[in-house]
């Protein structure tokens, strides 16, 4: 399971080593089924049959079938933290979008509630587990899992599109702008981060400073050509470093912080039309 992560999630991989065992090992269970239902998903087997696949997973969990272990392990994960069924039918749901023959986004409302669905809930099952009981800050993690999701979209645009999924025009001023849009969700989650343990703080900031880097990265290549012949963008080792040490500030920063007042009202409101939030949280 650790290698999954070592292989697939090189990021959250370098800021696990700031995490206790046992959270980790949470962390990990979580991951294996947010990874199980991208691998269906992303199959190179025939759409009907990766429909048939992710029905099955959906009706196993929902029918708690122990035989699997990644279902049994996240059961054991939302009974614990007390995470509410609707976040993880919410993932679902999301996922479930990606299985047409084609998908495009067509507005920012869409990718807004697209990228709550798939990343957004992730990061508010990560608070539970890290033992965030504060709700504006759980409205912080879900904006820092969107803000993760739209670097992921900037970054795979040429992978998506041999997917014939469109979740932002291929040109480098629709990426651009999607970065830029990632920026809010990075900006806005920063003072939440300060009502997670300190035990286990220090691996989300690192997590938050390295991702939002790779949007760096990808605007240093400058154009369309330079980016589609750039492959898979990631943060190169001695940046990743860096980074953790700019991130010793940030935990300075945070422990002055001692009233959150959460505000992300305009894009709350849009998230609101489709999901209720307070259920969730």
């Amino acid at each position: 399971m650790n290698n999954l992560i070592k292989k697939h999630a090189k990021s959250f991989y370098w800021a696990s080593f700031f995490l206790t065992k046992p959270i980790f090992n949470k962390c990990s269970s979580l991951y294996n089924f947010c990874r199980t239902l991208d691998d269906i998903v992303d199959d190179d087997k025939k759409l009907e049959t990766k429909k048939e696949n992710f029905l099955k997973f959906k009706k196993d969990f929902i029918n708690k079938n122990n035989n699997n272990p990644i279902i049994k392990e996240m059961w054991s994960i939302i009974n614990e933290e007390k995470i509410s069924k609707k976040v993880v039918m919410d993932l679902f749901n999301g996922v479930q979008t990606d299985l047409e023959e084609k998908v495009k986004i067509n507005s920012k409302k869409e990718l807004l509630i697209y990228s709550y669905r798939v990343a957004g809930t992730v990061g508010l099952m990560m608070s539970k587990i890290l033992k965030v009981n504060n709700r504006e800050a759980l409205k912080g993690a879900i904006d820092l899992g969107i803000a993760m999701q739209l670097t992921n979209i900037a970054r795979d645009v040429c992978e998506d599109k041999a997917r014939n999924r469109q979740y932002v025009n291929h040109d480098f001023s629709s990426i651009k702008e999607i970065i830029n849009e990632s920026q809010i969700f990075y900006n806005k989650s920063f003072h939440s981060i300060s009502s997670i343990p300190l035990k286990s703080r220090f691996s989300v900031i690192v997590a938050r400073r390295v991702y939002r880097k790779i949007g760096d990265y990808i605007l240093k290549q400058k154009n369309i050509e330079n980016y589609n012949n750039a492959g898979k963008i990631y943060v190169p080792i001695f940046e990743k470093i860096f980074q953790t040490f700019l991130s010793f500030f940030d935990f300075v920063k945070l422990l002055f912080v001692k009233e959150l007042n959460y505000k992300n009202h305009t894009n709350h409101t849009i998230l609101e039309k489709e999901v209720n939030l307070n259920e969730r949280i």
